[in-house]
C-alpha cells in the first residue's frame, strides 16, 4: 500500500505471570499449559540480528512485548544489545517495552541503564478489587503503581498506560 514500515514489535517470551481474563484466561492457560520451551525462543543474538535487518529496511522503533517481557531472564542484556543499534539516519533506535509492571519496580533502573528509552504499562483498573479480578492472579494494583513510580524515578518518560476496557467490568475506571 506504499506505507513506510517503521515500527516493529518483537515478543521476548510467550509467558506471562498474569491470567487476564481477556488475554490468557486460566481456562486455557492453566498450570498444565505448555509454553514454548526455552530452546524454541529466539536467542538475544537472533533478536538483535533480525532487528538490525529490519532497521536496515527503515524500522526506527522497536517495541518488546510478550507475554510479559520482564519474565525473560536477563532481558537487560537484550536491551543493551538492541540499544547499540542505530537507524539508517544514524539516530538511536526508539526502544520501548510493554509490561504489566509486576517486575518493573525491581528492574526499572537496570532497564534504563541498559538503554531502554520508554515503557508502556498495561493497567486495567485503579480499584484493587477490579484489578485483581481482571488479572486473575490476585496481583495488587499498588505493586503496578509502584513499578510506574520506579520507572519515573529511573528517568523514563513519558510513561504510557494501556487499558483494556470491558463493559460492566472496568469501564468505570
Amino acid at each position: 500500500r506504499g506505507r513506510r514500515l517503521h515500527d516493529l514489535r518483537i515478543s521476548a517470551t510467550d509467558r506471562c505471570n498474569f491470567r487476564c481474563t481477556y488475554c490468557m484466561p486460566k481456562s486455557v492457560f492453566d498450570k498444565d499449559y505448555s509454553f514454548l520451551p526455552q530452546a524454541s525462543l529466539l536467542t538475544f543474538e537472533e533478536i538483535t540480528r533480525l532487528t538490525r535487518l529490519f532497521v536496515g529496511h527503515g524500522v526506527e522503533k522497536l517495541r518488546l512485548t510478550g507475554g510479559e517481557p520482564l519474565l525473560r531472564k536477563n532481558i537487560e542484556k537484550l536491551i543493551e544489545q538492541l540499544a547499540g543499534l542505530a537507524t539508517a539516519a544514524g539516530d538511536p533506535l526508539d526502544l520501548t517495552l510493554t509490561t504489566n509492571a509486576s517486575l518493573l519496580r525491581r528492574k526499572a533502573k537496570a532497564l534504563r541503564d541498559a538503554g531502554l528509552t520508554r515503557v508502556t504499562v498495561s493497567l486495567d483498573a485503579l480499584d484493587d478489587a477490579v484489578f485483581k479480578r481482571m488479572n486473575d492472579v490476585d496481583f495488587p494494583v499498588a505493586e503496578v503503581l509502584g513499578g510506574i513510580e520506579a520507572a519515573d524515578r529511573a528517568g523514563f518518560g513519558p510513561i504510557k498506560i494501556n487499558m483494556v476496557v470491558k463493559r460492566g467490568v472496568n469501564d468505570d475506571q
